[in-house]
């Protein structure tokens, strides 16, 4: 089997921001496996939050390149590299390999019903009150927005702007670790104030290395696991901690570790958001099988970029339509 690997940089439409800091474009790395006339392909997005770049994705992936010239397979990938983007990239252009030399889609390898169109949310970059509420106003048609918080003290005041701005979209938020891990009266207070707003659910309100509270206090709104959740070996702790998992390719480290998450999180009786990092059509292919059957899809990375890959997913206004032939098969 050959290997070819590539990063490639795709503008974004505006700056977007979180509470981490800013990017202007997507940073993607792209692998390519061939054998016996069969392509396949996959993708990922470094994440510096877990210590990610281009440049190391790109060097662990050249030093699997002898194994993956013997053949390497998927259920031997996950024992060769530990969860995160590499091992995503070329899990997925594993499965788009096997399905092409099987002659059939994906989601027949997996003896899975037929996709159907999801719904996603629509991320509000994070601004000032009055920015955010002019940000809604322009995505007021999208039936679910996501905003990001900053944990500064505005946030109400940002939620209050969004729900001016589209009185009519359900709002779910993104504190990213934000919250104090030891003021519990305080956390409950922001969480009750939040589901006063109308917020249907929070992700991530704590530090993921600290955020054993969660399982202590009580829950005036749902929420979700992102930052603590990245493998099935996760789920003991956080069923404890979080209603929902966000489950995320490039925190996975592919779709074969993504699906047994999934699994796992619905034995427990959790929910199951799908989400991704902003990236192209690409990453999101393998994640809307993920999403089929989902709670929560945010599965939006393509519409916050200028311009997307060619083959691309189809978005009809916030409905994502199952993906086509040529993309990701």
């Amino acid at each position: 089997m050959d290997m070819r690997l590539r990063s490639e940089v795709y503008p974004l439409a505006t700056t977007f921001t979180i509470s981490r800091g800013s990017k202007s474009q997507a940073d993607v790395v792209v692998v390519e496996v061939e054998a016996g006339g069969h392509l396949g392909r996959g993708e990922c997005v470094p994440y510096p939050r877990y210590g990610e770049t281009v440049e190391a994705v790109l060097t662990t992936l050249e030093e699997l390149r002898p194994a993956v010239a013997r053949g390497l397979d998927r259920p031997t990938l996950q024992q060769t590299l530990p969860a995160g983007a590499a091992r995503n990239a070329l899990d997925c252009a594993l499965w788009s390999w096997e399905a092409a030399q099987a002659g059939c889609r994906v989601y027949e390898l997996l003896q899975a019903p037929t996709p159907t169109p999801v719904t996603t949310a629509y991320t509000l970059s994070l601004g000032t009150p009055t920015a955010m509420e002019a940000a809604a106003g322009e995505q007021s048609n999208r039936p679910l927005l996501k905003l990001k918080l900053a944990g500064d003290g505005l946030d109400s005041e940002r939620v209050a702007g969004v729900r001016r701005g589209a009185p009519d979209a359900r709002v779910i938020v993104d504190a990213n670790e934000g919250g104090d891990p030891q003021d519990a009266g305080g956390l409950v207070a922001q969480l009750s104030q939040l589901a006063d707003l109308g917020v249907e659910l929070v992700e991530q309100p704590l530090p993921a290395d600290n955020d054993s509270l969660l399982a202590q206090i009580e829950h005036p709104l749902p929420l979700c696991a992102d930052e603590s959740c990245h493998t099935v070996h996760d789920m003991p702790r956080l069923q404890t901690c979080y209603d929902l998992v966000n489950i995320k390719l490039d925190k996975a480290g592919g779709l074969t570790e993504a699906l047994q998450l999934r699994d796992a999180a619905r034995a427990a009786g959790m929910g199951v958001m799908v989400g991704c990092m902003v990236g192209t059509s690409l990453s999101m292919a393998p994640a809307l099988l993920l999403a089929q059957g989902a709670q929560v899809v945010d599965l939006d990375g393509p519409l916050l970029l200028s311009q997307d890959r060619t083959p691309g997913l189809h978005y009809e206004g916030s409905l994502l339509l199952p993906a086509p032939i040529g993309l990701w098969d």
